[in-house]
């Protein structure tokens, strides 16, 4: 069955790359409403956002949702993989402001605060895209792969040039609660050189110490550390999930990134839609419904990091 929220979520925070203080509220949604969100601070034309894979500008520094007038919100990847991690498949997310608030930089408080209020079952059946297919794309020598399988896996493997990070690889069966239990507390990571940059470019402008991983060379800067070890690739694979997630409901595949950023994910599912065959839709029975992520996730199992 469909699910939604049982009540209203708040958050309060700064937007990652504008720095400015945004006010969100996840809201209860029909069955087929889908997952949108809705400025509210737009007061003149259309405010309504939808969360789908069409309408995202493909940028490596976060998923950008705009719509046809122009209006947009970003930074939607940690909230969509919480609403997707959640098994939560339809939402009104009101927003005042133009990027969803990073708050400590992973989705855990998302998660704690959709458990906290309670997922709802609609009677309506989940319809679910199931790849049919092998698609893959590749740029710059990243790649991003979707293979055929029976329920939803995500794979990555990432290499980079700081000892602090280097090579990490992770591939994670998201049934069962597996998203909140190994993912959702994984934390946006940077290096130090980059923020320098961003900021010289007037970027990442909310961005601190504490709402994401800081390295530099073999040093990790950031208070306390990494939360796990792999704690980077957890965080890309966390980006997947919600960039998958705007392929407008649950996948039953097998998702390959290597090296992969939200662009090319992006990239990938345009593929998967445009290539005749390579997908097709289903409405899942109580079989498949049990194989979806957020099926079997328990409250006491989330990170208490938020």
């Amino acid at each position: 069955m469909q699910n939604t929220l049982k009540s209203p979520v708040v958050f309060e925070g700064v937007g990652l790359h504008t720095g400015s203080d945004v006010r969100m509220v996840l809201r209860p949604a029909s069955a087929g409403h889908g997952i949108w969100f809705r400025r509210t601070d737009i007061h003149i034309g259309n405010a309504m956002i939808p969360a789908l894979w069409d309408v995202a500008e493909r940028s490596p520094l976060c998923t950008k949702l705009v719509n046809q007038s122009g209006v947009s919100v970003s930074t939607v990847e940690h909230v969509m993989a919480a609403l997707a991690g959640c098994g939560v498949h339809n939402a009104l997310i009101e927003i005042d402001g133009p990027e969803v608030p990073i708050l400590d930089g992973s989705s855990a408080p998302f998660v704690r605060g959709i458990m906290a209020r309670g997922v709802r079952r609609l009677n309506a059946p989940v319809l679910a895209f199931q790849v049919m297919q092998e698609v893959t794309v590749e740029k710059d020598g990243a790649r991003a792969t979707l293979k055929p399988a029976d329920k939803f896996e995500i794979e990555f493997h990432i290499d980079f040039a700081d000892a602090a990070i280097g090579r990490q690889s992770k591939r994670l069966d998201m049934r069962n609660g597996s998203f909140a239990r190994e993912l959702c507390d994984s934390r946006t990571f940077c290096r130090q050189s980059d923020v320098d940059a961003m900021h010289e470019n007037g970027l990442a402008l909310g961005g601190t110490m504490t709402n994401a991983v800081v390295v530099d060379g073999d040093r990790v800067l950031s208070p306390g550390g990494f939360r796990h070890p792999d704690e980077a690739v957890r965080h890309k694979m966390l980006d997947a999930l919600g960039d998958l997630a705007l392929a407008g409901g649950p996948i039953f595949g097998h998702y390959i990134g290597e090296r992969a950023g939200h662009s090319l994910t992006n990239t990938l599912l345009r593929e998967l839609f445009h290539t005749p065959g390579a997908v097709r839709t289903v409405l899942c029975d109580e079989a498949m419904a049990a194989r979806l992520p957020g099926q079997g996730l328990v409250f006491s199992e989330i990170p208490n990091v938020a």
